[in-house]
């Protein structure tokens, strides 16, 4: 509802008109874009830099 009301300043009526795919829609232009999801050689060399450890 804030996203909405307060970045794009939806009347009341205009927000609980849209549906949630509109929503999104509009919230995207004004969004940036979500990063492309990691690679196995980008999994891999994080868990080399960051190992779990042992249990004991």
């Amino acid at each position: 509802m804030g996203a909405g009301f307060g970045l794009l300043r939806l009347s009341p009526d205009a927000f609980w008109r849209m549906t949630p795919r509109e929503l999104a829609a509009a919230l995207s232009a004004l969004l940036p874009a979500a990063p492309e999801a990691i690679d196995r050689a980008g999994l891999a060399a994080l868990m080399a830099r960051f190992p779990d450890g042992t249990r004991g």
